[in-house]
């Protein structure tokens, strides 16, 4: 039952090359060039992952060559800029080792150099936290989490370079901030100058639960728990990734596991059922279940999320398939964009795509977790 989706990705393949992603929604209605991106990273990733889990190369064959493209002999990043200090570019770097492991490029190596020395003068808050971007002064947000941390772990993991303490003050400090005590739900932002004009004056908290926000901090963790060796920080990062998830299937959508764009406000006018954060806590739940972490329970809750999902999102139409309901950006600001409030009204208020790699990719680490539990399913 599941061939028609690596029959997807080869579709979105076939219409993508290093200058133009298919699934790069934002770049193709913008009409703006390639560039060094988190959109394709987390497609690359994806598409690693699932050429490991299959053994079919196509996959993995694409995101060496679109890496190709941006990375050039001497560790320098095509359209990368350092001195924006934007954890988003972080992101895409992750795919450096798998795939300095697999062909040696130095190049590679050189890269990942790169984006390290970048955090190591990447601005921080007073509490020691990365701020967000150079245009978020003193901001949290939890996209970051995914953006960096698990980067600085496979660095550290790689290279031996890195302070795993860091992490780990940067993540009680998340947790200390950022998470509401009666949900156990975590806000999407959080401004430590308390200045921002979406923070609250009391908190520095932005005023909604944003599903995709959770999703990102959810798979940074299931992902840093496999990373991180044993010691305090991956004692950290499990305790606080047992927690979200516990929290979590009291929201999902009884019928089809799924979770909402503003995930505590099911049922309210204008919500939606969301493909991109309903893949990564499915993922999340799946993962943290493979890797001893949580019961098997949590990796039911994902199994039906993630069948929820193929029912809900899924469509075919002129003999391909479309992946549906994906939110195609959210954020905080800038004070020149007071829109971007962080309330119901504007989350809702975002465009809902399809086939863009935000939720693409979730959705096929999602499916390669599937495909652990079950390799042989058909």
């Amino acid at each position: 039952m599941f061939d028609p989706i690596e029959q997807y990705v080869r579709q979105l393949i076939a219409q993508s090359t290093p200058e133009r992603t298919a699934w790069n929604i934002e770049k193709v209605r913008q009409g703006k060039p390639a560039s060094w991106n988190y959109i394709d990273g987390c497609m690359m990733t994806a598409l690693l992952a699932l050429s490991d889990i299959t053994g079919d190369p196509t996959f993995g064959d694409f995101a060496e060559r679109l890496i190709d493209a941006f990375v050039e002999e001497d560790g320098s990043i095509r359209t990368y800029h350092p001195e924006k200090h934007t954890l988003d570019d972080i992101n895409e770097g992750r795919v450096l080792f798998p795939l300095y492991d697999r062909t040696g490029k130095e190049k590679y190596r050189l890269a990942a150099d790169t984006l390290f020395r970048a955090l190591e003068d990447q601005p921080r808050t007073p509490e020691g936290s990365f701020w967000h971007k150079e245009i978020y002064p003193n901001q949290v947000w939890l996209d970051g989490v995914y953006m960096a941390m698990p980067f600085l772990a496979l660095y550290a993991r790689r290279f031996g370079k890195g302070d795993p303490a860091d992490l780990n003050r940067q993540l009680c400090t998340i947790e200390q901030r950022m998470r509401d005590p009666v949900t156990g739900l975590y806000y999407h932002g959080y401004d430590a100058s308390r200045k921002a004009f979406w923070a609250n004056p009391e908190t520095g908290c932005s005023g909604s639960f944003w599903l995709r926000a959770v999703g990102w901090f959810s798979v940074a963790l299931a992902d840093l728990a496999e990373i991180l060796p044993e010691g305090e920080t991956r004692l950290t990062v499990c305790r606080i990734f047992t927690a979200l998830m516990a929290s979590l299937p009291s929201f999902a959508d009884p019928e089809t596991g799924m979770y909402y764009q503003v995930i505590d406000q099911g049922g309210r006018a204008g919500n939606y059922l969301e493909s991109s954060g309903s893949s990564m806590i499915a993922y999340a739940m799946l993962k943290g279940a493979r890797l001893g972490l949580l019961p098997e329970q949590a990796a039911l809750q994902g199994e039906k999320t993630f069948r929820g999902i193929m029912d809900t999102c899924l469509t075919f139409e002129e003999g391909g398939m479309n992946l549906d309901h994906i939110c195609l950006v959210a954020g905080l600001g800038p004070e020149t964009d007071r829109r971007r409030d962080g309330t119901y009204a504007y989350y809702i208020s975002e465009p809902v795509v399809r086939n863009d790699a935000k939720g693409v990719a979730p959705f096929l680490l999602c499916y390669t977790e599937i495909l652990r539990r079950s390799p042989k399913a058909e």
